[in-house]
């Protein structure tokens, strides 16, 4: 550019100006061919954006506060152990944000070594669900937040202990301040779902399928379109639609496990109390699939090509020929995406102080 502007003013070198407008010229007629070619979408693409579309750069709504300062104080508040009664349990003990956000175990251990009754689902794109948990108990990442830190399987605090602990770091009150600049008091236990749950609306992860979505057709390999071709064709869009390719409704589904040991999980009925609601699951999302085995709510299988068939079969009466469950395990290889720089990176606490609750260990 500034030897565009030196020729310019110069009125000198007017080859060398001419071989710039001419090469400018190329390079327009080249970007314009590109943009027009990038602009058409195949039918296949066509086909996919009629169930789903590509990931948006966040999942924050109308009105809501997305401030550096909020998505920091929540990125702390995850990472926060001594928030738990032990003082040893997080959210990133289950959600794993180098693990792409699961803790890759069939349940997960809370308080006291207690167990959970189902898979901790992942927490990246989950903002975008429209419930949370399994049983659809919660209507967003904020509400959904603040829940695990009071149940007593897995981080067994209580409202009370927590504010306590924030209350007790100077660095904390401050930056609840900071962050909830209209309010008297900030320092309420709302407001750490809220924090928690604007730190999960950002960790949003992009994949070889949404620039497939954008209009690169070359994103996806050949054995990969086939592979959603064969997913459309089966039907497995039927259930895996919207935004994250799940999250959207509920389905009867019982494992092979629970079929085999006769202990079944009752799902949606565990919150609404609706018999029809029995053994009903919220549709997972496909993101990042391939990384967050174990699989179904009961974390009872661990190959995803095993799942495809299980799937399958229960869901749509299919049976798969190994060249379609092939094909299929490859197209959602294409979903795996990044996770966000800003999340893999570890927040530095402030340090306990004499007012700071001790680590309980009682159940």
């Amino acid at each position: 550019m500034r030897k565009i502007i030196s020729i310019l003013k110069s009125h000198k070198n007017i080859c060398s100006l001419l071989a710039i407008a001419f090469a400018s010229a190329v390079l327009f007629v080249h970007c314009s061919e590109q943009t027009e070619r990038t602009t058409e979408l195949t039918e296949l693409q066509e086909k996919a954006l009629s169930f789903t579309s590509p990931m948006p750069e966040h999942a924050f709504e109308e009105g809501m506060n997305k401030s550096d300062e909020i998505i920091e104080l929540g990125r702390m508040l995850f990472h926060e152990p001594r928030i738990s009664k032990s003082s040893i349990i997080s959210c990133s003990s289950c959600h794993n944000l180098t693990t792409f956000g699961v803790d890759q175990t069939p349940v997960s251990i809370g308080h006291g070594w207690q167990k959970g009754p189902l898979n901790a689902p992942t927490v990246l794109n989950a903002a975008f669900h429209k419930t949370q948990f399994w049983d659809g108990r919660a209507k967003d990442v904020e509400e959904q937040a603040g829940m695990p830190i009071l149940d007593p399987l897995e981080m067994a605090a209580t409202e009370e202990h927590v504010l306590e602990v924030l209350a007790s770091m100077p660095e904390y009150v401050e930056r609840f301040r900071a962050v909830f600049t209209d309010q008297d008091n900030p320092l309420v236990y709302e407001n750490v779902g809220n924090a928690i749950g604007a730190f999960e609306r950002i960790l949003l992860t992009y994949s070889p399928f949404d620039d497939f979505l954008r209009g690169d057709a070359n994103a996806l390999n050949e054995e990969q379109k086939k592979g959603l071709e064969t997913f459309i064709e089966v039907g497995c869009q039927t259930c895996h639609s919207g935004q994250v390719m799940g999250g959207e409704i509920f389905t009867f589904f019982q494992t092979p496990r629970e079929k085999e040991t006769g202990e079944f999980h009752k799902g949606r009925f565990d919150f609404t109390q609706r018999e029809a609601d029995k053994h009903f699951f919220k549709v997972p999302s496909l993101l990042n699939i391939e990384m967050t085995y174990p699989y179904l709510h009961d974390g009872s299988v661990w190959s995803l090509s095993e799942t495809v068939n299980i799937v399958s079969e229960e869901m749509l009466s299919r049976e798969l020929t190994p060249e379609q469950n092939h094909l299929i395990v490859e197209f959602l290889k294409s979903l795996t995406g990044e996770i966000p720089a800003y999340a893999l990176e570890l927040p530095v606490l402030p340090p306990s102080t004499p007012q700071t609750p001790r680590p309980r260990f009682d159940i």
